[in-house]
């Protein structure tokens, strides 16, 4: 029974997959005021530092979290004046973080004889008789041991910021105020944030300008539907809310 529970930690380690695809374990943690669901017309802006609203990652982007939105019955504003809410977007990936570990697995031989027959033959020549004996030893095979080997693993924390602040151009006060934020991370393999970004957007839409209370964890393909529709590979039965 050790040996097997030893397999099976040795296969989690190695990561999950489903038909050849890694699955992403997403981490979404959302906070909202109570009056963040009425304001649902918006303009959209880049929530990095030096990020222009016409860069192509920052298009390719937002053109994901539009249809979200869209879904969810946001209205983008045709001019900046009439937006009742600015939605920041915000995205970037850490640095590699590398972790060692190390785990056994059995080593496999001969642990003695599991049971032993003797076989005796009678041969008469003439007058004489003679007599000759044969063991034969079947031996039993096992863990012998256990092998210690070792590892290491490179992770990439990867995350989107969606950010909406209220919109008043009659508002005297330079102070912005914050209607909802909704986060969405995931630490793996993985070091191209622009593979993994429709699946955080995916992970976190149902959970857009909502509070959670918590952090919630939500594990998505690349086939998953959600991640199929925030493509925009699909729009039948969208699985966004």
């Amino acid at each position: 029974m050790r040996h097997l529970l030893i397999l099976v930690l040795f296969l989690g380690l190695s990561g999950c997959s489903t038909l050849g695809q890694p699955t992403f374990n997403v981490v979404v943690d959302s906070l909202t005021s109570g009056t963040a669901q009425h304001q649902k017309t918006y303009v959209l802006l880049p929530g990095n530092a030096g990020v222009s609203v016409n860069e192509l990652q920052f298009r390719e982007y937002s053109a994901y979290l539009v249809r979200v939105l869209q879904a969810k019955g946001y209205v983008a504003a045709t001019t900046p004046e009439s937006a009742e809410q600015a939605i920041f977007l915000s995205y970037g990936i850490g640095e590699p973080q590398t972790q060692h570990y190390s785990y056994q697995l059995p080593t496999w031989g001969q642990t003695g004889v599991a049971f032993a027959n003797s076989y005796k033959t009678t041969s008469t020549f003439g007058s004489m008789t003679s007599q000759t004996g044969t063991t034969m030893n079947t031996p039993s095979y096992g863990i012998t041991g256990y092998q210690t080997y070792t590892a290491s693993e490179t992770t990439y924390l990867k995350y989107v910021q969606i950010e909406g602040i209220a919109f008043d151009k009659n508002s005297r006060s330079e102070t912005p105020v914050p209607l909802w934020k909704t986060t969405a991370t995931s630490s793996d393999a993985s070091d191209d944030l622009r593979r993994v970004f429709p699946v955080l957007v995916a992970a976190s839409a149902p959970y857009l300008a909502t509070n959670t209370g918590q952090k919630v964890h939500v594990a998505l393909t690349e086939s998953d539907a959600a991640v199929s529709s925030v493509k925009g590979l699909s729009v039948k039965g969208l699985p966004l809310e």
